[in-house]
């Protein structure tokens, strides 16, 4: 077995530094940042390339020892839609490049891209640096386009390629779910032995538990209120507007519930829901806050203040959301879609909804209103569902596909 010693971490279309919610930031920026944090606890030294996020940043940032975050120019996140990367990737790669060559710490080990973007230019620095490339698709175009909204364009035939010629070259494929790693096998033609299957995890010091009912008072959550929490990126593929449209039935079957929603997140994608007008037409006025994206330790505060977290999403590879949510004590109602059903177990921990009928969900909602006591276990086993969930146990789990890559890997 080879040592492990340095990292390069691709995720060239957002920040680990992001917070999650808006923009083109979500599970994955936190995925990165929390799985490099615990590969240098084991010994590692990580370096992080990613887009710059405004034109003129420092190239490099240094979040925690052990860990360096590389901005690379010519495609700032602020002017660049993601949608417009594809054609920036080769003045990306240029200026990773660049900062590589000049670098006197040495040679990487190991390759390790997020998105089908970053594992384009994998590919290459894997076969230029005869260093194996280890890939996380997250997304997958051929699932996307399976679940496409009304509205929204098909995912590019670019990226459609682009995705195949990863899972045909890369070393290894990391999967969040047993799903995900099917839908590569049967979507993409990857051999099930190049495949690991390697959940998310969560911070459990600061998802918990503890605290709930000092959370919901000081969020202003009043005895009896029904609170339903959301958390995402506001586009049509993430729901908010299946909970919405959920809701508005839940109060026409149910004229005196006392309900309150909370949705935190920004717009995101070229189509952005426009909620505020939706919000309007369904006669939710006073019943809905939206708020912009908040940091972990107040997005926990949110779920330790809800009765429900809400994940009406149309895919997900994993959701680290529901995940987040039930560790901190809170079941969680989700479509039983993609890596959901690996996250939440229904009638355990939550409750998985088949398809988007605002009625189905309504009726969700409708019964763990009516029932608290049961509301209470779900929490109660929610907690103690993701507690198995550490960030730890994924890094030990990566680090031991590096380590095939590692030793499987047959330079060219």
């Amino acid at each position: 077995m080879r040592p492990l010693r340095r990292i390069a971490v691709l995720s060239l279309h957002t920040s680990p530094l992001a917070v999650p919610g808006g923009g083109d930031a979500g599970g994955m920026n936190v995925y990165v940042r929390a799985v490099s944090r615990e590969l240098v606890a084991m010994g590692a030294e990580v370096d992080v390339f990613t887009r710059s996020t405004f034109e003129g940043q420092a190239q490099v940032e240094r979040p925690r020892p052990g860990v360096r975050v590389v901005h690379l120019g010519g495609a700032p996140a602020d002017t660049v839609a993601k949608e417009d990367l594809p054609l920036r990737l080769p003045r990306l790669a240029a200026d990773l490049r660049r900062f590589a060559d000049a670098d006197a710490a040495g040679r990487y080990d190991v390759i390790h891209s997020h998105y089908w973007l970053s594992g384009t230019v994998g590919l290459e620095l894997q076969r230029d640096w005869q260093v194996p490339l280890v890939h996380s698709m997250h997304t997958m175009a051929k699932v996307k386009n399976l679940h496409l909204q009304p509205g929204e364009a098909a995912e590019p035939p670019v990226r459609i390629r682009g995705e195949q010629d990863i899972a045909d070259g890369a070393a290894r494929l990391v999967a969040n779910t047993l799903t995900e790693a099917s839908e590569l096998k049967e979507l993409y033609g990857t051999a099930p032995e190049r495949i690991d299957v390697v959940p998310p995890g969560v911070d459990l010091a600061v998802f918990h538990p503890a605290g709930r009912a000092l959370d919901r008072r000081e969020a202003g959550v009043d005895d009896g209120l029904f609170h339903i929490c959301f958390a995402g990126r506001i586009q049509a593929l993430k729901g908010p507007q299946v909970l919405l449209a959920a809701v508005a039935r839940l109060l026409r079957q149910r004229p005196g519930l006392k309900l309150q929603v909370t949705i935190i997140g920004d717009a995101s994608g070229a189509n952005p829901l426009d909620l505020g007008q939706q919000i309007d037409e369904l006669g939710l006025a006073g019943r809905v806050r939206l708020l912009p994206p908040v940091t972990a330790k107040e997005l926990a505060r949110h779920f330790r203040s809800a009765d429900v977290v809400a994940v009406p999403s149309f895919s997900e590879s994993f959701g680290l959301v529901a995940l987040e949510a039930q560790a901190c004590g809170t079941p969680v109602v989700a479509t039983n879609v993609g890596g959901l059903p690996s996250a939440v177990s229904h009638g355990v921990t939550g409750l998985l909804v088949d398809g988007h009928a605002p009625d189905d969900w309504a009726s969700a909602f409708g019964e763990l209103f009516e029932y608290p006591a049961f509301r209470t276990q779900l929490g109660s086993n929610a907690a103690i569902h993701a507690a198995a969930f550490g960030w730890e146990q994924t890094a030990a789990l990566t680090v031991h596909s590096y380590q095939h890559a590692m030793d499987h890997f047959s330079p060219v």
